[in-house]
């Protein structure tokens, strides 16, 4: 990555947007458990008091984290259809004839089978290359290769 702002993907911006809008709602509900007053009860009610307190701290960095993504995604524009970079939908073939269409992200999402983060193997061997590149990359297993078929949002017509 350039230290420039990166697009990223709009399915990269929804689930950040998820992300800001359950952190939000969390961080209402710890702020709601802190006392008001200044005198805290026993050791116990003082060490939950300082956990909430540090939890909300917590809460506050990544809300402004992802606010400050947010806001540089927007300044980036569209992710390019011209080569590979953070936010682009690629898609690749492998030696073993498959096809498949991934978005390459800043992170990845537990449950999101076609992310790749821009700091994998695959990921960061496929960035600046264009349609009809091979790659190289390393997998536990050794050394692998891919053939950038399209940027955009799906293959390329045959």
């Amino acid at each position: 990555m350039t230290g420039d702002p990166e697009p990223i993907s709009a399915q990269a911006r929804r689930a950040l947007e998820q992300e800001l809008a359950d952190l939000r709602d969390e961080r209402r509900l710890v702020a709601g458990t802190l006392q008001d007053s200044p005198s805290v009860g026993d050791q116990a009610d003082q060490a939950d008091e300082l956990q909430r307190a540090d939890q909300l701290d917590r809460l506050d960095r990544r809300i402004e984290d992802i606010t400050v993504r947010l806001r540089q995604a927007v300044s980036a524009g569209p992710a390019s259809t011209d080569e590979v970079g953070v936010g682009s939908t690629v898609t690749v073939r492998f030696p073993d004839g498959s096809v498949e269409t991934l978005q390459v992200g800043e992170t990845a999402e537990a449950l999101d089978q076609t992310l790749v983060t821009a700091d994998s193997p695959l990921g960061h061997a496929l960035l600046g290359h264009r349609p009809g590149d091979t790659v190289h990359y390393g997998t536990p297993d050794g050394p692998a290769t891919a053939v950038v078929e399209a940027i955009g949002e799906g293959p390329a017509p045959s």
